[in-house]
């Protein structure tokens, strides 16, 4: 049962090139937004979209798998958890972000892909 503790499964479509960072300890961390998208009909029976926008982050070897092939627009699977942190803004005030920390990717293509 502890496997599916804070389990995030989530398939979407890749935002903005992601941002990679080599720290200096030697890991790498990636960085990327992720666009999930719910359909429905609304009340005069009309499709809609909802789409909704995750920040996912991958360390090490998932970062570098994201490094050679992930791109914007390409349709990706994450598996991993959630995390929340805070920071201190420049002006003193604390936000919150809350970010899905990749366990593995799943390159699944494009829209456009045959």
């Amino acid at each position: 049962m502890s496997t599916i503790k804070n389990h995030v499964q989530l398939i979407g479509n890749v935002g903005q090139e992601p941002t990679i960072t080599n720290l200096e300890s030697g890991k790498k961390v990636a960085r990327f937004s992720l666009a999930t998208n719910e359909y429905y009909k609304d009340s005069k029976g009309e499709k809609q979209t909802d789409t909704n926008w995750h920040t996912i982050v991958a360390w090490g070897k998932t970062a570098e798998i994201v490094e050679k092939f992930v791109e914007k627009g390409k349709e990706v699977g994450i598996t991993g958890k959630l995390k929340t942190r805070t920071y201190t803004t420049d002006d003193g005030n604390q936000r919150y972000v809350t970010e899905v920390v990749a366990d593995e990717i799943l390159l699944l293509g494009t829209k456009n892909d045959k």
